[in-house]
């Protein structure tokens, strides 16, 4: 029927029971299955353009708010645990195997969902097909202040529900263009602070995530911004190259920031992630390349 979306709103119930918003792009007889896990700040409805054109290369695809952003109303900004956020992320994979039908999966993660991403393959990589890092928040340079890292300590002894600011509240870090910057300060989603708890739950990841190295190796798309304020993208890239793990990829999209779904580039973008998750989403088999699509490293 005309107007009608082209996903299903749902609730993804987690392993305590918090009920978490999601949609689900679902497709009849998918090609693939693509997990797609957001930022700390961002939602579903950031990435809209980019799970479209997943959905629309015939990959089934589900986006879940994280618990206590996005639509997620209650305990808002708040992890208790880093083991927390790992299990919800598997409860996440586990909704989407049941509804697609599909035995394995492609993960999509953006910014400090990259982080998430990594740190829930290295926790269980059963089932996964290939990960595209998207601007992953593995090297941070907008990180919290030596007041706030201060305040942090202190309310997790006293006072872990405390909020403190996310210090990424301006548009322009995310892109340049004046009308994504809008959309982005007008949003009334977008999480702008987080609990000590969260911040705390959110570092331990990163013990997790360096230990990616001794994982199972799998494809590896990293896709990075030229004009990036927020991550290390000589960190990040490096901790690829030296994997040194087959049909891995670095792309970097020189004139975009760190938003890359809202940059003049975002066509390329939506073109090069398809390419790689049509070919990364579908059960081990050898590596067939898109027109266009550069070898892997």
């Amino acid at each position: 029927m005309p107007g009608m979306l082209p996903y299903e709103e749902l609730e993804v119930v987690l392993p305590d029971g918090y009920r978490a918003y999601g949609r689900y792009w679902g497709v009849d007889a998918p090609r693939g299955a693509v997990l797609y896990l957001p930022g700390i700040q961002s939602h579903c409805g950031w990435f809209e353009g980019s799970a479209r054109r997943l959905w629309r290369a015939g990959l089934a695809v589900l986006q879940v708010d994280r618990r206590g952003c996005g639509r997620n109303r209650e305990q808002r900004g708040h992890a208790e645990s880093a083991e927390q956020l790992v299990g919800d992320a598997l409860a996440a994979r586990d909704e989407l195997l049941r509804r697609s039908g599909c035995s394995s999966f492609h993960v999509v993660g953006v910014s400090w969902g990259g982080k998430l991403a990594v740190a829930a393959y290295v926790a269980d990589p059963a089932g996964v097909t290939g990960l595209s890092l998207v601007t992953p928040g593995l090297f941070p340079v907008m990180a919290a202040s030596g007041s706030q890292r201060w305040a942090i300590g202190f309310a997790m002894l006293y006072e872990p529900l405390k909020l403190i600011d996310i210090p990424l509240n301006e548009p322009e870090l995310f892109t340049t263009n004046t009308h994504w910057q809008q959309w982005i300060r007008d949003d009334e989603l977008t999480l702008r602070q987080a609990t000590a708890s969260f911040y705390l739950a959110s570092r331990r990841l990163d013990k997790l995530a360096v230990k990616l190295a001794r994982s199972r190796p799998v494809p590896i798309h990293l896709m990075l911004a030229g004009e990036e304020h927020i991550i290390h993208n000589d960190q990040t890239a490096a901790l690829v190259r030296d994997l040194q793990w087959p049909h891995c990829r670095i792309t970097t999209y020189e004139g975009a920031r760190h938003g890359l779904e809202f940059t003049a580039e975002a066509a390329q973008f939506f073109d090069d992630l398809v390419g790689f998750a049509v070919n990364h989403a579908a059960p081990a088999r050898d590596v067939v390349l898109t027109a266009g699509e550069p070898a892997p490293l």
